[in-house]
């Protein structure tokens, strides 16, 4: 038995040299944020690293946020963005300890016998953890690599809801500024109305609707104020910064692009790309691998072998080997068997679960997508223009004393509703822009799949 203890010795110590990795696991994030987002991100751990991060910070901060910049700085500074990170040393150290094997276990026993001493000495090891190590090294890669997936899905997510929620503050903002200005209308036409009901010009049931146009256009207004609060802390917490005042926004949204893009079979795009469903696959592909194992070590769960040597007072040593196995008498591991066969079962379902909802996903965020598209275009090219024209002919009949002055306020308000309208839809079509890539794994395609229309 000394060659058999030998080479198990050696194979131990084999086992016992795998070690981590330089970059942790972390090439997969990179590498998914720079080939579908165009960004970098690193993970902080270090005194050093918070003072690197917020050397890169500065000069975004410095400017007002495009969608770019806000969603580089959500990927670097977001604390929740940050934790998930860490997952990769947690999956990291799972499958460095695959790859070692259990330590031997040394005994010894001294005794008495009158005045002879008897000592036993043994030096054992798991025989199962050293057969089935290579199986068992196999299952955490497949799940280290399925971790590493979902740490990168992660940041898209972040990614994704940071472009999400700056089109949503930047949309606010800008829809505050007409309700501000449809509000000092309404203050205009209240006070005026009032004067004129005081000197007999102006009836009093005109005077109400005025009035009661401007205290719906305070309360708008108020509205718009708490949306821009909501909006921006939202986007505080996905920066990860400590207020709203540590960054500035743009004065309006993005101009509506000169055509959108038209995708044919957005689900298999989906299916393709998503690295959620990536990750679902190997996540099956592994239990699949552990049942194997189960059901390999479901009678042998404890094997153990190991060198005796024994010595006595006055007598040669003696030398063999011992063996101990674990004998099935009460439990045959059919328990296990079934509990591995109904995880892997969950795991098929599971599975089938996550594409159906990636391909339903992406079909509605892109049909989402394409009446944005088409209803801030409306609005663009319809209303805004039609509304311009009947404020310049009012305006033309104001001057003309054609129209009252009453005429022009409720002119004006009529065309800071639509310009409100049209701000809603424009930033409607951004955030279906953002979910549109979401649900496409983090990115609009290019040709062939996608092309202007």
């Amino acid at each position: 038995m000394k060659y058999p203890i030998a080479c198990a010795m050696a194979t131990l110590l084999l086992g016992g040299c795998a070690s981590f990795s330089p970059d942790g696991g972390f090439d997969t994030v990179t590498s998914a944020t720079r080939d579908r987002l165009g960004k970098d991100t690193r993970i902080v751990r270090t005194d050093a690293d918070v003072a690197a991060l917020a050397d890169t910070l500065a000069p975004l901060l410095a400017t007002p946020l495009s969608v770019d910049s806000a969603v580089q700085i959500a990927l670097l500074n977001n604390r929740g963005l940050q934790a998930t990170y860490q997952r990769l040393g947690v999956a990291e150290a799972d499958l460095v300890q695959a790859g070692r094997l259990q330590n031997p276990r040394f005994g010894f026993k001294r005794t008495h016998e009158g005045s002879d001493v008897l000592v036993d000495r043994s030096l054992t090891i798991n025989l199962v953890n050293l057969l089935t190590a290579p199986l068992a090294t196999r299952i955490e890669s497949r799940r280290f690599e399925q971790t590493r997936l979902q740490v990168a899905d992660a940041a898209l997510t972040v990614a994704a809801d940071t472009r999400h929620a700056y089109y949503g503050a930047l949309g606010a903002a800008q829809q505050r500024t007409y309700a501000r200005q449809v509000s000092d209308a309404a203050e205009a036409g209240a006070e005026l109305g009032t004067r004129m009901a005081k000197v007999g010009n102006w009836s009093a049931l005109d005077m109400a609707r005025e009035q009661s146009f401007h205290a719906d256009a305070i309360t708008r207004l108020a509205m718009a104020d708490k949306e821009v609060l909501a909006s921006r802390e939202k986007l505080v917490r996905l920066l990860g910064l400590d207020s709203a005042s540590a960054f500035t926004l743009p004065d309006r949204l993005p101009d509506l692009p000169a055509a959108a893009i038209a995708l044919k079979q957005v689900d298999q795009i989906a299916l393709r790309e998503r690295l959620d469903i990536q990750a679902a696959k190997l996540q099956l592909e592994a239990t699949a691998a552990s049942l194997n194992l189960t059901r390999s070590t479901r009678f042998v769960n404890a094997l153990e072998i190991g060198g005796v040597r024994n010595s006595a007072s006055g007598k040669p040593p003696e030398t063999g080997y011992e063996l101990s196995l674990e004998i099935p008498l009460f439990d045959w591991g059919t328990a296990r068997v079934a509990k591995a066969e109904a995880t892997y079962m969950q795991g098929v379902h599971q599975l089938a679960d996550t594409a159906i909802a990636a391909r339903s996903q992406a079909r509605e965020s892109y049909g989402n997508y394409r009446v944005s598209y088409d209803l801030a275009r409306h609005y663009r090219d319809q209303v805004m223009p039609l509304r311009k024209r009947i404020s310049d002919e009012t305006m033309l009949r104001y001057n003309g004393m054609l129209v009252s002055v009453f005429e022009l306020l409720a002119d004006a308000r009529e065309q800071s509703g639509a310009a409100h309208g049209y701000i809603g839809a424009l930033k409607d079509f951004w955030i279906a822009d953002s979910d549109l890539q979401a649900a496409l794994g983090g990115r609009l395609p290019s040709a062939p799949d996608g092309e202007k229309k």
